[in-house]
Formats: structure tokens, C-alpha cells, sequence
């Protein structure tokens, strides 16, 4: 991975972290077009990366999120600890998918159509929602379950979140800050067990790795302040990042079926 590299990547992951596209889902894809996948710093990158992103969280939010109440942040930790549970005992399982752009691109297109399907029934008032902005203890364990399916990448952990609160007639506003909120403790965490395990294997980082960690958390800091700004005017447009997800989707399926590293497995 070189310095180039390191900013691309910070874009994607800054743009696509709160959005319900999959930010590591679109960096592996990034990854992998650029014949840097498995490098054993990029599998680094792709989690630490995100913490950049979640710094963008506390900046713009700091206020709505430093000054609460208990019942607040009991809600967020009960809503971390499954997919923290899950992370851990799985770990194994989540490196290997990272290497895997195929399974990748089916998540999206999945994830793309379940978006669809449930802002379809979200709009034709199939749930019978009123406006209802809460979120009680039991929808926000409901939500860390949900949460769980986006260890897979490509599913998004946005994505999951969203769709979760959907489901439980949460108010979509509510549901993407409290998307944001969740972000915090779980890729704060998973950034610190990633980087312990990458100095844990090889003793060591060396001064281009710290390089290239840094210049990808500060721009997917930066590309993160400007995403969450931009994603509430979206919101409303939730089935158009289904849409999104199912191009994208279908053409890295072709793309992961016929090619590798840009040539044809054919010729």
C-alpha cells in the first residue's frame, strides 16, 4: 500500500461509513482493484480506517452525545454488546471474509434488496407506525442482533440499523443518529483489538505503516464530517442506496466472476 492508496481508501471509507452501503465493504472492493488486498496492512486499514470516521461523529455531535442521560448510554452499550460478543468469538471467520470480494458483492446486492422491500412497507405504512421517535431497551437489543449481520462485510452496519429501527416503527432521523451513536463504542473497540493483533503477530509497526494509518484517518475524518451532513438530506431516499447497492452489487459480481486483479480469468 502506497501514500495514494492510503487517501483513496480514506475517501471511500469516510463517504460510505454512514451511509447503509458498507464503507469496508466498498474499501475491500477498492482494495482488490487495486491488487493490494492481501497485504497484511490492509487488512489492518480496513478496520482502523473507520476510526477516523467515527472521530467525525464526536466532533459534529459532541454535544448530543457527551451530555446525556444514563438511560442513554445503557441503550448504547445493550445495543453494542451482541455484535461485540459475536465480534470477538468470531474473529476468525470476520479476517477471512475480509479477503473475500465475491461474498462481498452478494451482501450488497442482498442488503440492497432487503433496503428496497423494507422501505417499500416502511412508505405503505405496513408496519402501522405512528411517530414514534423512541427507542426503548428492548428495540435497542433488537438492534444490536440486528447489528451482528453486518460483521459480514458488505451488509453495513448502518444498513442493519436502520432497518432494524424501521422495523420497530423508530422515526428514521432517530434511527440514523442513533446509527451514528452506536458507531463509537463498536469501531472504537474493534480499532483497538485490530491494531493489538497486527503488533501482537509482528511485534512491531513499522514507521510507514503508522504513515499510512494516519493519512487515512484523517481523511476519512475529514470526508466523514461532510458524508454525515450530506446523508440526512438523503434520508428520505433510503430506497435509492438499495438501488445503489444492487448495481454495484451485480457489476462486482461479473467483476469477481471473470476477473482478477483486472484480467480476464478466461485469457
Amino acid at each position: 500500500m502506497n501514500y495514494i492508496q492510503s487517501i483513496l481508501l480514506g475517501i471511500i471509507e469516510g463517504i460510505t461509513e454512514f451511509f447503509p452501503i458498507s464503507s469496508t465493504g466498498h474499501m475491500i472492493l477498492a482494495a482488490s482493484v487495486m491488487g493490494i488486498l492481501e497485504n497484511k496492512i490492509t487488512n489492518l486499514f480496513l478496520i482502523s480506517v473507520q476510526f477516523g470516521a467515527v472521530l467525525s461523529v464526536i466532533f459534529l455531535y459532541r454535544n448530543k452525545f457527551f451530555f446525556q442521560n444514563l438511560d442513554f448510554y445503557l441503550k448504547i452499550v445493550l445495543a453494542s454488546f451482541p455484535v461485540g460478543l459475536f465480534g470477538f468469538f468470531l474473529n476468525k471467520i470476520i479476517n477471512f471474509f475480509l479477503n473475500q470480494p465475491l461474498i462481498v458483492s452478494l451482501s450488497l446486492l442482498i442488503g440492497g434488496l432487503v433496503i428496497v422491500k423494507v422501505e417499500m412497507l416502511y412508505e405503505n405504512n405496513f408496519y402501522n407506525r405512528k411517530n414514534n421517535n423512541s427507542i426503548t431497551y428492548s428495540k435497542a437489543f433488537v438492534i444490536g442482533l440486528f447489528q451482528c449481520i453486518s460483521l459480514i462485510p458488505g451488509v453495513s452496519r448502518s444498513a442493519t440499523i436502520i432497518v432494524a429501527c424501521m422495523i420497530q416503527n423508530v422515526n428514521k432521523i432517530k434511527a440514523i443518529e442513533f446509527s451514528f451513536f452506536l458507531s463509537i463504542p463498536v469501531i472504537g473497540i474493534a480499532t483497538c483489538k485490530k491494531l493489538f493483533d497486527y503488533y501482537f503477530q509482528l511485534n512491531f509497526f513499522t514507521l510507514k505503516d503508522l504513515e499510512l494509518l494516519l493519512l487515512g484517518n484523517i481523511v476519512s475524518f475529514v470526508t466523514g464530517i461532510i458524508a454525515i451532513k450530506c446523508f440526512i438530506k438523503y434520508l428520505k431516499n433510503f430506497k435509492l442506496f438499495g438501488y445503489y447497492r444492487i448495481v454495484l452489487g451485480v457489476f462486482f459480481i461479473i467483476y469477481c466472476t471473470f476477473f482478477k486483479n483486472g484480467k480476464l480469468l478466461l485469457v
